[in-house]
């Protein structure tokens, strides 16, 4: 009976994703899908799935990895100063600083936890306020941010608030799980220990920074010294975590963090995905869903009571999100955003593990807040994706700034697809600004060039910024003081290059642009190559550069893409070299095409290879 409860744990792990791709199911999470199946087929209902050693050793595994990749879920740029010290537009017009959003709606969030903990515990509910408030403070991060991609906002200033909200969901709560269970566990002398595991997270990161980026190169299928390396910071973290009488999901949690510092490549985050989603998370949420006893939780009246208390608590712990929200984006997305905050699995699951194992909470009442978890987790990405309304800045993939008004910014204006940019141009000269205000539709006169009043009107804003003055200083000045505000690309133009600038500002991640330069390269183009000159000035077909993000798309040979014969790729930029493509490539994650094509379907080819 062991084997055949493995073999079918595992058996469904396969079929489940597979029915639901065949049914398009698409707005219940996988997870929750994997926990209601393990229900029908636990002691609830079939009761063919029982409990067995390796069935809790492949799960309790399965617990530490989810947690791993919780931790490498975290985009640190999110959290840089840089990027939300400065506030950023949002489809409402009003200025925005997600993280100082995020903040605010998060801390509503835990004052409301504590409320309605409270409020359970005074209608003798349930009586653990502590607990209770962890719970309902949780965002479950991974389904948020599958959830923003899908409509792919993660990049604008809603989407940031809401990831930034969940990230703090994910996080905060699972620190003061770690001090519930130690003070909970009769160790509170050993709270300080704690400190003892993040000196160990930081050692190994300090340890492994520089060796990391050798094992990129030297590993291979036989070797994958970077999967060893992420097993290793698992159980090294999670040992250490045991001993300092932390809980083991911590040290994991900790593990993925470091491990996302060590800033590793998209195909060794692919692979760990693959790991922990291919085979070990599935029989955790399934074992979870075996499990749940209902046929015990419907015999408790009380219990049973507890239910749609939990799940209209699920759901009023964060209407302090849709609150705040409204202060600063349209009503309509508000509410979706805040109805998404509302999602928690992830880190509910492992709270209420620890909470059986310290004995703070009965079986029943665990399957009843494991329940309302799942209601809630079905619920919330149905109403975001029917509510949430993409906006025209919501659609637009980035935002440039040219700041400079002449010939040729107007015809980079007129010319930058409407479709992937939101272009504002920006002068200081009056009489450019009154000449082509009627042409240019998002033209803005500046009093002057002073960094201060740029910034404060908030031209760095932005994702490209260009600084086209005939004034080169000027230039290298207001690009500079672009970058250090963090705009992500910076692009300068120069009536002179010299060897040095062109050098420093390479250093400093700014990119030049020289008038002459091109000019001279255009016209060598039309002496040798008058091929490439027709292609890059080929008003029916268009010269494209596209870095492919969309993993359908990504470990499969050049010769398989179902629309290859539609287009000519020239060349793949592939980390810092430049590969001549074969049909027998295979692409790579993050791997830079040049390719060339009807404008229409490479047009099309583009969103698609680029979609995250």
């Amino acid at each position: 009976m062991e084997g055949l409860s493995l073999f079918l744990t595992v058996f469904l792990a396969l079929v489940i994703p597979i029915v639901m791709a065949r049914l398009r199911v698409t707005t219940v999470p996988t997870a929750v899908a994997e926990i209601i199946v393990g229900i029908l087929m636990g002691k609830s209902c079939l009761n063919l799935i029982t409990q067995t050693s390796q069935l809790t050793f492949l799960s309790n595994l399965g617990v530490i990895v989810l947690m791993f990749l919780s931790g490498m879920e975290i985009d640190f740029d999110l959290l840089s100063p840089k990027k939300h010290t400065r506030a950023r537009k949002s489809e409402s017009g009003k200025q925005v600083k997600p993280m100082v959003v995020a903040a605010f709606a998060f801390g509503g969030v835990a004052v409301a936890s504590v409320l309605l903990a409270l409020g359970m515990k005074a209608l003798g509910l349930f009586n653990d306020v502590a607990l209770a408030s962890i719970i309902f403070m949780t965002v479950a991060l991974g389904v948020v941010i599958a959830t923003l991609k899908e409509k792919e906002i993660l990049g604008r200033p809603i989407g940031q608030t809401i990831l930034l909200t969940a990230v703090m969901g994910e996080v905060i709560p699972l620190l003061l799980l770690t001090i519930y269970s130690t003070v909970n566990g009769g160790d509170a002398r050993k709270l300080w220990l704690i400190i003892l595991l993040f000196v160990a997270a930081i050692i190994l990161l300090r340890r492994f920074k520089r060796p990391y980026l050798w094992f990129a190169k030297v590993t291979k299928a036989t070797i994958q010294l970077d999967v060893r390396l992420a097993f290793f910071l698992i159980f090294a973290l999670v040992t250490v975590a045991e001993q300092v009488g932390a809980e083991n999901i911590l040290g994991a949690f900790l593990a993925g963090v470091v491990m996302k510092l060590l800033e590793p490549t998209q195909a060794t985050k692919d692979k760990l995905t693959s790991i922990g989603y291919g085979f070990f998370i599935p029989i955790f949420f399934i074992r979870t869903g075996v499990n749940l006893n209902l046929k015990l939780l419907f015999a408790n009246p009380q219990a049973l009571m507890l239910l749609p208390v939990l799940v209209i608590c699920f759901f009023l712990a964060k209407l302090p999100v849709t609150l705040t929200y409204m202060r600063a984006f349209n009503k309509r997305n508000a509410f979706a955003g805040g109805f998404l905050t509302a999602t928690t699995i992830t880190i509910v699951l492992p709270t209420l593990q620890v909470a059986r194992k310290l004995n703070a909470i009965t079986a029943t009442q665990s399957s009843a807040f494991i329940l309302a978890a799942v209601i809630v987790c079905i619920a919330c990405p149905i109403v975001f994706n029917s509510t949430f309304a993409l906006t025209p800045e919501d659609k637009i993939k980035e935002k440039v700034v040219i700041f400079g008004l002449n010939a040729v910014t107007m015809t980079v204006y007129q010319d930058l697809h409407d479709s992937w940019y939101s272009v504002q141009v920006l002068t200081c000269r009056k009489e450019k600004y009154d000449t082509y205000k009627s042409k240019v539709k998002n033209l803005k006169l500046f009093p002057d060039r002073k960094l201060d009043t740029l910034e404060a009107a908030g031209a760095f804003d932005t994702d490209i910024f260009v600084a086209t003055f005939t004034d080169d200083q000027a230039n290298l000045e207001v690009g500079r003081a672009a970058k250090q505000a963090g705009v992500k690309r910076v692009i300068v133009s120069q009536g002179k290059v010299v060897a040095d600038t062109v050098d420093q500002l390479r250093e400093e991640g700014i990119e030049l642009f020289a008038f002459n330069n091109l000019h001279g390269a255009m016209l060598r183009a039309l002496i040798e190559s008058p091929a490439v000159y027709r292609i890059i000035t080929d008003t029916n077909n268009a010269l494209y550069d596209v870095v492919v993000r969309n993993s359908a798309y990504t470990g499969r040979q050049l010769m398989d893409w179902d629309f290859v014969d539609q287009i000519t790729v020239s060349r793949i930029r592939r980390g810092d070299k430049w590969i001549s493509p074969h049909g027998s490539t295979v692409i790579e994650p993050g791997d830079e095409l040049i390719y060339s094509g009807p404008w229409r379907e490479a047009d099309r080819i583009h969103q698609l290879l680029s979609r995250e």
